[in-house]
């Protein structure tokens, strides 16, 4: 079993803008979902993790090795699949993770072979290995990015808003494929888009503003918010004043008007709906209400 304890992990860029404030997060095997807006501080925390930036205060440990104090050891059991995954458009599928693997270190020539035909299977490219990248879909380049990741059997895998600008067919087969690589390491799924996290993971954290708001299981998320979640189809020149009388929590429009939730401890009655609460609901209800889903 693997473990990755992050302790007090802050965070504050010349700018000023502070992107980890006090970070603590205790991580398994597994797939684990960072949930937060855009801004929220993920990607600063991914490379931080990932040793591609350094942080002010802190300390990370995966098992036995302290991150910032060895970080050629890190970087020895680490696969990582940033939000922009760089490829050499003018060669192949093969080529590519070939070429990857010996920057790895893994120089023996038949044990490389059988490695790249391994992973091109894994991720279901092996028929497309000989044809060049730059033709890749956006779905076939990421499953790429995950092969590379997987070289070096690591025990740790970051992955940075995978699926984004992926088509729903390919966020499913990337889906199958992360579930299936997580079962035996640590897999830290960094992303903006609920349905990721609801789909894939057992444990989960939302991030906002640079600090951990909710960590813990999705489900027991949404049990807590149950019997306070209402809904209300209104005008939208009325929006405003809901606003103020209430506690909106998300609104989106269905049939042209706006749906609104509204968390509340008391019955609201009225026209007011009480519903089952969802993922949705325990994101809005966490972060800083001027923060919009994308």
């Amino acid at each position: 079993m693997n473990k990755l304890t992050i302790e007090n992990l802050t965070k504050t860029y010349p700018n000023g803008v502070k992107a980890l404030d006090n970070v603590s997060l205790e991580i398994e095997n597994g797939m684990f979902g960072l949930l937060g807006p855009n801004g929220a501080g993920k990607s600063s925390l991914m490379r931080t993790l990932a040793t591609l930036q350094e942080a002010d205060s802190g300390t990370v440990m995966l098992n036995d090795i302290n991150v910032f104090e060895q970080p050629t050891e890190l970087r020895k059991n680490l696969g990582y699949l940033p939000q922009e995954f760089g490829v050499y458009p003018q060669i192949t599928a093969y080529e590519l993770l070939d070429h990857l693997a010996i920057l790895k270190g893994i120089s023996n020539s038949k044990e490389r072979k059988e490695l790249v035909s391994y992973l091109l299977n894994k991720v279901n490219l092996y028929e497309k290995r000989n044809k060049s990248v730059k033709e890749f879909s956006g779905g076939m380049k990421q499953r790429i990015g995950i092969a590379q990741a997987l070289i070096g059997n690591p025990n740790l895998i970051i992955v940075d808003e995978p699926t984004a600008g992926l088509d729903p067919s390919e966020r499913n087969r990337f889906y199958n494929l992360l579930a299936d690589v997580s079962e035996d390491v640590i897999v830290v799924l960094s992303t903006h888009i609920v349905d990721d996290v609801r789909e894939l993971c057992t444990k989960m954290a939302i991030m906002d503003l640079g600090k951990i708001v909710f960590h813990g299981a999705p489900q027991e998320a949404i049990d807590s918010l149950d019997g306070k979640v209402y809904q209300k189809l209104v005008r939208r020149d009325e929006l405003e004043e809901y606003a103020n009388s209430f506690s909106i929590i998300s609104n989106k429009m269905v049939g042209g008007q706006p749906l609104i939730h509204v968390l509340s401890e008391t019955d609201l009655g009225g026209d007011f709906e009480l519903v089952k609460p969802n993922l949705e609901d325990v994101f809005f209800s966490n972060i800083n209400t001027e923060n919009t889903l994308v």
